[in-house]
């Protein structure tokens, strides 16, 4: 027996100093068949690509959501800041919101998410998903305030002189005129918030929110494979980056052809 295992042995070596090329087809079909196997094992069996389509879905949720808090207290705040900066007024709504903008955008968005989930509910049994859209839409909302203000800031005093003489007072000369110009001005910046706020829920797994990346992280402790799933998760986020992209550049196209 001894001697039939070292001529395979032999036979094996010889093989592969004659023939490097079916030596090398070899490690490749080796390689197919590995790359199968992790497929199968991370994604197929036990139906283990749920993880991933639930947590794409509860990501996209907290951002759609968090996105309309954010721009809901952006306005606000934007407005104020505004108002008083062009009329004096609103002193101490203006200071509180220079205190929300300082402190919010000071602080790393994992802290606020950690405090709001362990501090300020900590004794409440609320949903994950609920803690998680409040604790990014108000992050986002001192972003938003900074671009809608910038964007009001942006638009010429004569529009306001125009409110005026057209008999206008503060607020309708703002609603009417001075917002339609500031949204069309700063809707692609609010695109790209959306996609910084896409990325920045990942960290929402520290407080067990079942989103994408939490999702191929259960599956990594499943497989003890850590390339396969978190690639996969990596590439999903880069597919969604790239098509919200797309749609913000086809946006900027419109509002360009719609200037001419």
């Amino acid at each position: 027996m001894r001697m039939q295992e070292a001529e395979r042995h032999n036979r094996r070596l010889f093989c592969k100093k004659r023939c490097p090329a079916a030596a090398g087809m070899d490690k490749e079909r080796q390689e197919r068949v590995h790359m199968r196997e992790a497929i199968y094992n991370n994604f197929i069996k036990d139906e283990r690509w749920r993880y991933l389509t639930d947590g794409l879905q509860v990501t996209l949720e907290v951002t759609f959501f968090s996105v309309l808090i954010g721009i809901v207290i952006g306005f606000l705040v934007a407005v104020v800041r505004s108002t008083y900066d062009k009329t004096g007024k609103l002193k101490l709504l203006n200071a509180i919101c220079k205190v929300y903008l300082t402190v919010i955008r000071g602080t790393p968005v994992l802290v606020q998410l950690m405090i709001i989930y362990f501090v300020v509910f900590g004794s409440v049994n609320i949903s994950k998903v609920i803690v998680a859209v409040i604790s990014f839409g108000i992050n986002s909302g001192a972003y938003v305030a900074e671009i809608f203000r910038s964007g009001i800031m942006s638009i010429d005093q004569g529009q306001f002189e125009a409110g005026r003489s057209l008999g206008f007072n503060y607020v309708q000369t703002m609603w009417y005129i001075i917002m339609p110009q500031a949204l069309k001005n700063v809707l692609p910046a609010l695109g790209n918030e959306f996609i910084s706020l896409l990325k920045e829920t990942s960290v929402g797994s520290y407080i067990a929110l079942q989103d994408l990346t939490k999702g191929g992280d259960i599956i990594r402790s499943r497989t003890y494979d850590a390339f396969t799933p978190l690639i996969a998760v990596a590439l999903i986020y880069l597919a969604l980056v790239m098509l919200f992209s797309w749609l913000i550049q086809l946006l900027e196209r419109r509002l360009r052809q719609s200037e001419r």
